[in-house]
């Protein structure tokens, strides 16, 4: 028996954990760290007033509060219908199911331009949803509405994929033991079904969130750009290494970078205690 454990774990496929981590942590630094560590050497070549001075600027800060506030707006709707999308494609059968089910990826597909000339076309004032919109005075393109919509757009699928997982594990017969103990409909959805989804809802949130603040490709033709109305700030960084500004672009993208990355950890924090409070 010793023996087979010790040939077993000589010869094992799978690396050991030294082996593993040593070329997780090689693979991270290359993709992830070094080209991350890059904007923030740039951003130290700047004194501390400098620095403030291109992070604070009235346009910049116009473009913090549009893009976090668009992010944010999008994330939480997208939160909801994503959670009734993957309850219908979990639980449901219905005709063309796996054609809806392939429409939600349709958003990681389509390049973002396209996906922006799309929405321009749909929402434009003389677009085909436009066009009526424009009658009861609502104007969708190039305004922060329409920022709005096209974050909403592309970041949909993150809390869908983010759901569907953790709804079809989900064991129906704790469903059927609820209502055989007399709980309603909306006691066993806010009692049983909603905290084993918390932490994968809030998952797809954060991701949606994320995606959201970094968007460019996809806003760019729909939000008419305007200055202190409908740019936000990843066409900002993007003008700004236009002007041959990299110092200014690179400071701008730490502080999205920064927000981005404390968004998710706070999320991770939650999750774990959630899963801590669940008992899990």
């Amino acid at each position: 028996m010793l023996f087979s454990r010790v040939l077993l774990k000589r010869h094992s496929v799978l690396p050991g954990f030294d082996l593993a981590l040593g070329f997780t942590l090689l693979y991270l630094c290359f993709i992830v760290l070094i080209p991350l560590s890059a904007a923030f050497l740039k951003t130290f070549t700047m004194s501390w007033p400098a620095f403030w001075a291109a992070v604070t600027s009235p346009r910049v800060v116009a473009s913090y509060r549009l893009t976090f506030g668009a992010s944010l707006a999008a994330a939480v709707v997208n939160a909801f219908f994503g959670l009734v999308v993957a309850w219908v494609l979990v639980r449901y059968e219905f005709p063309f199911k796996r054609l809806v089910d392939a429409l939600v990826d349709l958003p990681f597909a389509l390049p973002t331009a396209v996906a922006g000339i799309a929405l321009t076309a749909l929402y434009a004032s003389n677009g085909w949803i436009g066009q009526y919109l424009a009658l009861a005075g609502i104007k969708v393109s190039y305004t922060p509405l329409g920022v709005f919509v096209a974050l909403t757009f592309i970041g949909l699928p993150f809390v869908v994929r983010t759901l569907q997982p953790v709804l079809e594990d989900m064991q129906k017969e704790l469903e059927e033991a609820a209502a055989t103990l007399g709980a309603t409909r909306w006691q066993t959805f806010t009692r049983l079904i909603f905290p084993i989804l918390t932490p994968a809802l809030l998952t797809g949130f954060a991701l949606a969130f994320a995606r959201a603040l970094g968007e460019y490709g996809s806003v760019i033709f729909i939000a008419g750009n305007m200055p202190m109305v409908s740019e936000i700030t990843p066409l900002l960084i993007i003008t700004k290494l236009e002007q041959y500004d990299y110092a200014g672009a690179t400071a701008i993208a730490v502080v999205l970078l920064v927000s981005a990355f404390v968004v998710l950890l706070g999320i991770n924090l939650l999750q774990a205690w959630t899963r801590k409070r669940q008992g899990r």
